[in-house]
C-alpha cells in the first residue's frame, strides 16, 4: 500500500533520514518500506509491502500520521494537522492539510476566526496576530474543519493549537522556532554552540520542525547568529514573549 506521511521534506537528505527511521523501526517485521519521494507539495510518500504491512501501516498512522489525500476523507469537525502554506495579505491563513485528490484543496482560516481565537475578538490586522504568535509559512499547525464544500475547506484553529499558543504566551519565555531541520541537526548544533544552558527545552512541532525554549532573560533572536552558521538551510522564526504579552494586554485594555 502507498501512504502519504504527515511530513514535508525539503531535500534528499531528509528523505533519506525518513527511510532510515522507518527501516530501523520495522527491522524485526516482515515488511519492506520504500520512500517514493515527495512529488506533491513536498508531502512524503512511502510504499509498505509484506506480510506485516498492516502492522507497519498502523504504526505509521499512529506515530507519524498520514494525510487525508482525498477531499472525501475530510469531514466537518475533523481536526487535522498541516502546514501554513500562505499568509494571504490581511485576509486569512491558508493551511495545506494534504488534500490533493482529485485536485489540490487547502484549508482557509479567515481573519475573523483568528481575531476571535487569539485577539479577544478585536479588529486587529492579520499581521499583528501572526507576529504576536510567531505564525509563519512552513509552520506545522492544527486546524478544525468547520465547513466542507467543493472545492473549499473552511477552518479555524483547533482547540489544541489555541491552547499551545496561549501556553507559550503565558510562559513568558522566548522561543526560537527552527523549520526544515532534523532533530539530530538541532541537537548537534546546540551542543556545538554550547547553548544547552540558554535553551531549556526542545519541543518537536514536526519531524523537521522544532521550538527551542529559551531560559528566562534569553532572547530568541540573539540565538540566530550562533546557530544559523550550522543550519544554513533552516528557516528561523522568533516567538517574542514580551511582544506576545503586550499584544494580549493591548486587546484586554480595549475591551
Amino acid at each position: 500500500m502507498n501512504l502519504t506521511l504527515l511530513v514535508k521534506a525539503w531535500n534528499g537528505g531528509q528523505l533519506k533520514q525518513i527511510g532510515e527511521l522507518l527501516q530501523n523501526q520495522f527491522e524485526e517485521l516482515a515488511v519492506e518500506v520504500k520512500v517514493l519521494g515527495n512529488p506533491v507539495n513536498r508531502w512524503v510518500q512511502v510504499s509498505v509491502s509484506g506480510e506485516d504491512e498492516a502492522v507497519a501501516a498502523a504504526y505509521i498512522r499512529k506515530e507519524i500520521g498520514t494525510c487525508p489525500v482525498s477531499l472525501e476523507a475530510v469531514e466537518n469537525g475533523s481536526v487535522l494537522r498541516g502546514y501554513v502554506s500562505k499568509i494571504d495579505g490581511d485576509k486569512q491563513l491558508i493551511v495545506d492539510i494534504g488534500v490533493f485528490e482529485p485536485k489540490g484543496v487547502q484549508a482557509t482560516v479567515p481573519l475573523a476566526c483568528l481575531r476571535s481565537q487569539l485577539a479577544g475578538g478585536k479588529e486587529v490586522e492579520l499581521k499583528e496576530i501572526v507576529e504576536a504568535y510567531a505564525v509563519a509559512e512552513g509552520l506545522p499547525i492544527s486546524v478544525k474543519i468547520v465547513s466542507r464544500g467543493d472545492p473549499f475547506l473552511l477552518a479555524e484553529l483547533s482547540p489544541q493549537q489555541v491552547d499551545k499558543l496561549h501556553s507559550w504566551q503565558q510562559s513568558l519565555l522566548d522561543r526560537l522556532i527552527v523549520l526544515r531541520a532534523s532533530k539530530d541537526l538541532v541537537a548537534a548544533t546546540l551542543e556545538r554552540t554550547r547553548l544547552d544552558r540558554d535553551v531549556i527545552d526542545v519541543e518537536a512541532l514536526g519531524l523537521f520542525e522544532y521550538a527551542l525554549t529559551c531560559k528566562l532573560g534569553t532572547e530568541a533572536r540573539g540565538l540566530i547568529p550562533r546557530v544559523g552558521r550550522y543550519m544554513r538551510n533552516a528557516v528561523f522564526v522568533v516567538f517574542n514573549s514580551k511582544k506576545s504579552v503586550d499584544f494580549l494586554s493591548e486587546q484586554a485594555l480595549t475591551l
